[in-house]
């Protein structure tokens, strides 16, 4: 059984592995640490810790200025805050400038659970992905949030890193590849794709295996990059399976699932099916209830892949 750990511990322990390698960063918090795990770096190196208190829109401003002073800020707050309160300061001031600033929304999505609505964001990707020279990552797991915060940390200019705040399986290892811009097979098939991201990833693999008895054979990739799409990988497997899947923790409208539909679109028109939300707000839950009520689960997948292989004809 995979062990359970929250994908904040991942973003916690790339950013000690940068504080201890000696990296030039900063790492900023709005009176969040315990939660985005940056009181770790708190703790251990107060000298590159920033708490900014809830003032989303002055952090991502100082950050901007630590930007033009030579030092990597990163910017951390719940999801909801930061791409939403902030967005002005991320876009006039980060992205218009191409500033290397990198923001990391934690809590995101609607496992977030019995914080409720207000704090569920749902539709960050979307924004942040139609900026100019941003870059988004949605991780599938606390390893890959490491991995993914290493990566953005090499990587000049603006980069978005989101992820929830409830344990989840951890179904990758340090072996693992992760490349930005570059989808991972977690496996093979021919029948159909689902790209999936965030905790979806390890429904889709659970949903390949069970329909996999039925006769149907699912192909999944673990799409953690949503700008800069691979662009390749979704053609490739349009023309491979003839149809597709997505699976996302996010709206309907403008994340991934949008990301997918304007690159089929554009280059290779495909039957294409979406496991998301269907253009509503959360609710207060447990997150887990909450996955399944809004259909954002294995089953939720399996149904998806035989509405669409009924399409594909």
């Amino acid at each position: 059984m995979n062990k359970m750990i929250p994908m904040r511990d991942g973003y916690g322990k790339a950013l000690l592995e940068l504080c201890q390698s000696g990296e030039k960063i900063m790492v900023l918090d709005a009176d969040v640490a315990k939660s985005t795990r940056t009181v770790w770096i708190r703790d251990q190196y107060p000298e590159k810790f920033m708490d900014m208190g809830i003032s989303e829109q002055d952090m991502v401003g100082t950050a901007a200025g630590l930007a033009l002073s030579g030092i990597t800020p990163f910017v951390s707050t719940y999801c909801v805050f930061l791409a939403g309160r902030a967005w002005d300061q991320i876009r006039t001031t980060v992205c218009y400038n191409n500033l290397n600033v990198k923001l990391a929304g934690a809590h995101a999505g609607i496992s977030v659970g019995p914080d409720g609505a207000t704090h569920q964001s749902l539709e960050d990707v979307a924004i942040m992905r139609v900026l100019p020279n941003m870059t988004v990552i949605v991780p599938c797991d606390a390893e890959e949030t490491r991995k993914a915060t290493l990566a953005i940390a090499k990587r000049q200019g603006p980069c978005f890193i989101r992820f929830g705040r409830e344990a989840v399986p951890v179904i990758t290892d340090e072996d693992t590849p992760f490349e930005i811009g570059k989808a991972r097979l977690c496996c093979d098939g021919r029948d159909v794709t689902v790209l999936a991201n965030g905790a979806l990833v390890r429904e889709a693999i659970e949903a390949a295996k069970v329909l996999e008895q039925e006769g149907i054979s699912v192909r999944v990739l673990d799409f953690h990059t949503i700008k800069p799409l691979d662009q390749e990988a979704v053609i490739r497997a349009a023309r491979e399976t003839g149809c597709i899947v997505t699976a996302e923790e996010h709206q309907m409208y403008g994340g991934m699932g949008g990301a997918v539909a304007e690159c089929l679109a554009a280059h290779c028109p495909v039957p294409m099916e979406q496991v998301a939300i269907q253009d509503s707000f959360g609710e207060s839950g447990q997150p887990q209830e909450l996955m399944d009520k809004y259909r954002l689960n294995q089953s939720a997948i399996q149904e998806k892949i035989k509405a669409v292989l009924a399409r594909k004809g």
